[in-house]
C-alpha cells in the first residue's frame, strides 16, 4: 500500500492509520480475512475522522458506506455526485467482509481441518489485489479532498468503454472476470473504473498490436 503510505507521511495526522497497514500488509497471504477486515475498519477511522473535523454527527449504527457517504458530503461532494456514488460503491466491498470471513476466517464457526488448511485458496490473487488496491484508492482520495489538494476530475473520459468492445473482450479473455457474493465485475471494467490512464495505455498497445498483424 505505497500509494497510502506515501500520503500518510505527506500529511502525519493520518499516522495512526499505518497501524492498520501493517496488518493487512503482514496477514495477506496468512489470513487475508484480518487483512480485509483492517482494510474496512482503515476506511471507517478516515471516514469517521472527516466526520468528526467537519461537525458531522454519525449514526451509531452506520455501515462503512454510510459513513464514506457522510464523509463525501461533508468534504463537498453531494451523495448524488457520480465521484460518491462510485467510490462508495467501491467501499461496498468492506460491507461484505463478514461473508468472506465465514469463508476463510480462522476462527469464525470453527472450521473441519480441511477446510482450515484450504481456505486461502477460496480467493485468488486477483480477487485479492482488487479488493485492497480498490479500499487504498478510496482512502488515498478522501484524504487528498480532506486535505485540499486540487484534484482535477474529467467526468467524461476521452476513451468509452462501449466504445472498446474489441479490447475488453480480449482483457477478459486474458483475465477473466472477479465475482463476490451477488456482485461481478470483469477485468476490464475494473481497470478501467480504477485506473482510466492504464485502460488507455493498454488499449492503444492493443490497437497498435492489432494494426502490426494485419500488416496496416
Amino acid at each position: 500500500m505505497d500509494k497510502l503510505k506515501d500520503k500518510i507521511s505527506q500529511y502525519g495526522r493520518w499516522a495512526p492509520i499505518d497501524e492498520y497497514i501493517v496488518r493487512i500488509e503482514t496477514h495477506l497471504d496468512s489470513d487475508f480475512s484480518i487483512s480485509l477486515e483492517n482494510a474496512k475498519a482503515l476506511l471507517e477511522s478516515i471516514g469517521k475522522e472527516i466526520c468528526k473535523s467537519k461537525g458531522v454527527v454519525l449514526a451509531a449504527d452506520s455501515s462503512v458506506n454510510g459513513v464514506l457517504k457522510n464523509a463525501f458530503a461533508a468534504i463537498g461532494y453531494p451523495k448524488t455526485d457520480m465521484i460518491a456514488q462510485i467510490s462508495t460503491s467501491l467501499a461496498n466491498i468492506g460491507q461484505h467482509v463478514g461473508c468472506l470471513r465465514n469463508t476463510i476466517g480462522a476462527s469464525s464457526h470453527g472450521k473441519t481441518l480441511e477446510e482450515l488448511k484450504n481456505r486461502n485458496d477460496a480467493i485468488n490473487e486477483l480477487t485479492k489485489f482488487f479488493l485492497i488496491d480498490s479500499i487504498e484508492l478510496v482512502a488515498c482520495f478522501l484524504i487528498s479532498l480532506y486535505e485540499g489538494e486540487h484534484i482535477e476530475i474529467n467526468s467524461s473520459k476521452e476513451i468509452g468503454y462501449d466504445e472498446c468492445e474489441d479490447f475488453n473482450e480480449y482483457w477478459d479473455e486474458l483475465y477473466g472476470e472477479f465475482s463476490m457474493g451477488g456482485y461481478s465485475y470483469t477485468a476490464s471494467e475494473i481497470l478501467y473504473n480504477n485506473d482510466p490512464s492504464a485502460y488507455e495505455t493498454e488499449y492503444n498497445s492493443f490497437l497498435e498490436s492489432s494494426m502490426n498483424e494485419n500488416g496496416e
